[in-house]
């Protein structure tokens, strides 16, 4: 006999002896789990997650009932800039958070945790920390996120945080959650679109840029290059030379 846990699968015969088995005092959400003794399998929502002895299986990447893909293009981040631009008075903090999300591949976490004292104006440097326990790197920064921010330091005034909020406080992930869904409605993007969008675009557009998987691990802080070689599987430069003589 099997008990299905949200950790696992435990053995009641390996537990006699302790009091077991035993009735719960309140019932086990067993919503959605499929038990099989060598197989359980927990969904919740989107996300399916499949435990067996020998591994598990790959995660999801596009959820296609709701989009068609998971990452931003370059046009369509211009797009949201402007639209970000035109939205209200907070326009150009609101197109540099997603400027500065976009070309460092940050979460919304990150994004909304960057200070000031990890951005270098003069010699044109970002000190980018990753969550998740991602490595941690120092990216250069180009020529109009350096005029971004200079301007929004200058309009925002003196604080740790680089992305405030109306209320003088650092801006929260679900609020830039929300803030970004908005915007995206205002551009009329053609299916619903979420901050991370902002990290595998970056992930895409330099794999489809050539650069080096390698490199591409390093500058969006994965541990593993396994994460990473989904982008470099996206880009269409790998098939340039088929169908020619």
């Amino acid at each position: 006999m099997y008990i299905a846990r949200s950790y696992g699968v435990v053995r009641v015969g390996s537990l006699r002896g302790l009091g077991w088995p035993w009735t719960p005092t309140t019932p086990i959400d067993t919503r959605e789990e499929t038990i099989d003794n060598s197989l359980v399998i927990f969904e919740r929502g989107q996300n399916i997650m499949e435990n067996r002895r020998g591994g598990r299986s790959p995660p999801t990447t596009v959820n296609s009932s709701v989009r068609t893909r998971e990452y931003l293009t370059t046009a369509e981040i211009e797009r949201l800039m402007a639209a970000a631009r035109k939205s209200s008075r907070y326009g150009h903090r609101d197109a540099t958070m997603i400027l500065i999300g976009y070309r460092h591949g940050l979460r919304a976490s990150e994004l909304c945790d960057l200070q000031w004292s990890q951005v270098e104006l003069a010699t044109g440097r970002l000190h980018v920390r990753r969550a998740k326990n991602g490595s941690p790197s120092v990216h250069p920064m180009q020529g109009d996120e350096i005029r971004a921010l200079r301007r929004l330091q200058h309009e925002q005034g003196l604080s740790p945080h680089v992305f405030m909020s109306e209320r003088d406080a650092p801006m929260t992930p679900k609020a830039f959650h929300a803030l970004f869904g908005r915007i995206g409605s205002r551009a009329k993007m053609q299916f619903p679109i979420h901050p991370h969008m902002l990290r595998h675009g970056c992930g895409y557009a330099l794999a489809n840029a050539g650069h080096d998987t390698r490199a591409l691990q390093a500058w969006l802080g994965h541990r593993n290059i396994q994460h990473t070689v989904r982008y470099t599987e996206l880009a269409p430069d790998r098939f340039k030379n088929f169908w020619r003589d």
